[in-house]
């Protein structure tokens, strides 16, 4: 574990001090720690870095957004540590003239530096005795840090760019019309280029349409589309398969791809808004690693264009631009992975759903990685993998449990010029 510096720690070198007054800086040049990377300095105000403000109890800078939870798990250990390495070091300082004893933490404050590790700074409400018997309680400001000091690197398994991979696009009723736009997209992407990879099509029927296909196949255009590009890419093959169920799942969906494919196989789950590129593809085998990582790309999401482009023509590509989009973090559907790992994942997670099937349909392949696995569960914003904006024709029957649909988040970014009104959904959970 780190070590934590106190400031007033009494292990700084003379020689260090001596030799640093007489630099153009004077004793300024000293930093603290002696030792470790002085803190960074932000260059504008977007690089500033941000104290996250904690108590025993509570931490008020929470992972899900809230603006307040309870303080547990290694948070809890974290600030333990740091109040009883402050306490030990007062009492170091100030023994035997003086015996410090911590009443409570007052005020708690933390942040990152990602250039010397983990700032902290902490009001304690202590109780001074003397050696007389005499008390006194007064609050002492303390700083500490946990230097990144102890810097280990860790053996990564060997991948390369050269893996197979199977691309996945659950389809529904819902969304058959906008199969031929990522069809287009995917051919420039892979068809032409030869890509090392293979589209399946899961075609997803509730009961009354799949009693219905033999006379009215929902999916028959998206078929005859399919057969269009196979026609005009003499090497392709774009197999699918079909499905019915009344309560579509991206649990359920997987099982069924993944008792299909061998164990080695690399999966690429898809959404049919996904604008997939060649980039992104190399990024998902080189950030996938068997048995050892999993990858769940953070795409880029382009606003109303009518919004976002008020007055203007949009543009024919969409921008990576502020303006024009933002990262959703609050989507986790897109996922690469390997075959074995999602299998393990799932023997892990047998236990549990035979005691309440429910948790199939309210869990997603996130969940589950995180819970019943101990990969690295790797996530990170993708520039190379884009979705254009959608509106939703239909608004979801419940609360989603992680996020809302893009369609119903703020559209863009207002021109001052321009008035709008924007609306969400609101969810009594």
């Amino acid at each position: 574990s780190w070590s934590l510096y106190a400031r007033w720690a009494q292990s700084e070198p003379l020689e260090i001090q001596n030799t640093s007054s007489l630099s153009a800086d004077g004793d300024h040049s000293a930093t603290w720690p002696l030792g470790i990377t002085p803190p960074f300095q932000p260059k504008t105000r977007f690089e500033v870095l941000r104290w996250d403000y904690f108590t025993e109890e509570q931490l008020y800078s929470c992972v899900d957004g809230s603006p307040k939870c309870e303080l547990r798990g290694v948070d809890m250990a974290d600030v333990a540590d740091v109040v009883a390495t402050a306490m030990e070091e007062l009492n170091r300082k100030y023994q035997p003239v003086l015996h410090i004893r911590k009443q409570q933490l007052v005020n708690g404050y933390r942040r990152f530096d990602p250039t010397r590790g983990m700032e902290y700074t902490l009001d304690l409400q202590v109780e001074v005795v003397t050696q007389k018997g005499h008390s006194r309680s007064v609050v002492k400001r303390v700083h500490l840090v946990r230097p990144l000091s102890e810097v280990e690197i860790i053996p990564m398994p060997y991948v390369t760019e050269a893996s197979r991979i199977n691309v996945i696009l659950p389809l529904t009723a819902h969304d058959r019309d906008h199969a031929s736009r990522f069809l287009e997209v995917y051919a420039m992407a892979a068809f032409e280029s030869n890509e090392n990879a293979v589209l399946t099509f899961l075609f997803i029927y509730d009961p009354f349409e799949a009693q219905q296909v033999a006379q009215n196949d929902i999916f028959a255009p998206v078929k005859a589309r399919i057969a269009e590009f196979e026609r005009k890419y003499a090497q392709v093959k774009i197999p699918w398969i079909s499905v019915k169920t009344d309560a579509p799942s991206q649990i359920k969906v997987m099982d069924i791809i993944s008792k299909k494919h061998p164990v080695d196989t690399l999966f690429f789950v898809a959404g049919v808004d996904t604008e997939v590129t060649t980039d992104f593809l190399n990024r998902c085998r080189m950030n996938t690693i068997n048995g050892w990582q999993v990858f769940f790309p953070i795409h880029f999401q382009g606003y109303n264009p009518a919004i976002a482009y008020h007055r203007q023509a949009p543009p024919t590509t969409l921008e990576l631009v502020r303006d024009a989009g933002r990262f959703d973090r609050d989507v986790f559907h897109e996922a690469c992975f390997y075959n074995a790992d999602y299998m393990a994942a799932r023997t892990r997670m047998a236990g549990d759903v035979q005691e309440n099937e429910d948790i199939l349909e309210t869990l997603d392949i996130y969940d589950m990685f995180v819970k019943y696995s101990s990969l690295h569960v790797f996530r990170a914003v993708e520039p190379a993998l884009l979705q254009r904006y959608r509106l939703l024709a239909q608004l979801p029957t419940a609360c989603p449990t992680r996020s809302v649909p893009h369609s119903l988040l703020p559209l863009g970014r207002l021109p001052a010029d321009m008035d709008w009104a924007g609306g969400g959904l609101s969810c009594q959970l």
